[in-house]
């Protein structure tokens, strides 16, 4: 296996999976220096908070393996003391409720990445699977808080309108930290090539996914499939815009897959994914090595696979968590 793998910064920019030890020691296995991990998604203040509480428990009981992220220094000494970092982000800025001060609050506990909206409406936006009103003027407002505190604005399941008003109202680069081109294959969750040229010519940023439903070939997906994905996106953000965003959903069973996919996780159903089943040759975080040995045989360089594998994360990050 690549020994280039082994030295590389290497970055998941969405995991949702089920977080206990073995997961954790999956993520070990898999080489990675650091994740950025749901703790939020239809919860409110409150719920978000006890999961925040879990989560800091869970890596104090594994601290052999893990280490909070709240910079990019944080990721370094991961990498320095082979452990994974633990990113906390959430997929829905529902947690912040009306309030504000959330932002703020949220940030102090480690919270460094939010997504706007999860596929439905909320008081910031639109979701990608509603007729998209844009950006609300309390959600102009977040986007403004965030920048200023230092969160990472996130547009993966946002509706066009309301990602456009906020790649616009940004003053910091934003993100599409989890997502596959319509060009590949259309889908509500997919980005159009207009869509990702958008982004990344106002600085922002591409992480690809590899779930299979929103992939060209579903469940019968391979790892060259993603790579292929990877490559058409690269082709239209340019090698410092792009980076990867798995969404591993590792250890979840059929309950987590039917909350998540009801809105606010109890209402009316917004799509059926059907059978999940990550791409051949990476179903696992701990098969990650096979990515980085992927991409350098699909000729990438190896400066070229380094920057996709982490380095563009990390130099993204360190602007949004205003260490610059």
């Amino acid at each position: 296996m690549s020994t280039v793998h082994d030295d590389a910064i290497v970055i998941d920019g969405l995991v949702i999976a089920k977080w206990d030890r073995e997961l954790f020691e999956d993520m070990r296995k898999g080489g990675l220096t650091a994740a950025s991990c749901t703790v939020s998604v239809w919860e409110g203040f409150q719920d978000t908070v006890n999961n925040i509480g879990a989560m800091n428990r869970l890596i104090d009981d594994n601290s052999d393996l893990v280490l909070k992220v709240r910079s990019t220094a944080d990721i370094a000494a991961a990498k320095a003391n082979g452990k994974t970092g633990v990113m906390m982000s959430f997929q829905n800025a529902h947690a912040f409720e009306d309030q504000l001060s959330y932002v703020q609050a949220f940030k102090d506990l480690g919270v460094g990445i939010v997504q706007m909206c999860y596929n439905t409406q909320n008081l910031v936006g639109t979701g990608c699977y509603e007729r998209d009103g844009g950006l609300s003027g309390f959600g102009h407002e977040v986007v403004a808080e965030m920048n200023r505190v230092g969160v990472l604005c996130d547009l993966s399941h946002v509706g066009p309108k309301t990602s456009e008003e906020v790649i616009l109202s940004s003053k910091k680069p934003v993100t599409y930290s989890h997502c596959l081109p319509n060009g590949l294959k259309e889908h509500p969750r997919n980005k159009g090539d207009d869509e990702l040229k958008f982004i990344a010519d106002h600085g922002g940023f591409v992480g690809v996914t590899m779930f299979t439903p929103f992939m060209k070939n579903g469940i019968n997906s391979t790892i060259q499939d993603y790579v292929e994905a990877i490559e058409y996106i690269l082709n239209i953000v340019g090698e410092d815009a792009i980076g990867i965003g798995t969404d591993f959903t590792q250890g979840h069973g059929h309950d987590f897959f039917e909350w998540l996919t009801h809105d606010k996780g109890y209402a009316r159903r917004l799509t059926q994914f059907g059978k999940i089943v990550n791409p051949r040759g990476i179903q696992t975080l701990g098969e990650f090595p096979n990515l980085t040995q992927a991409l350098l045989d699909h000729g990438f360089s190896e400066p070229l696979t380094r920057k996709i594998m982490g380095e563009n994360w990390v130099r993204v990050l360190k602007d949004v968590w205003l260490e610059n």
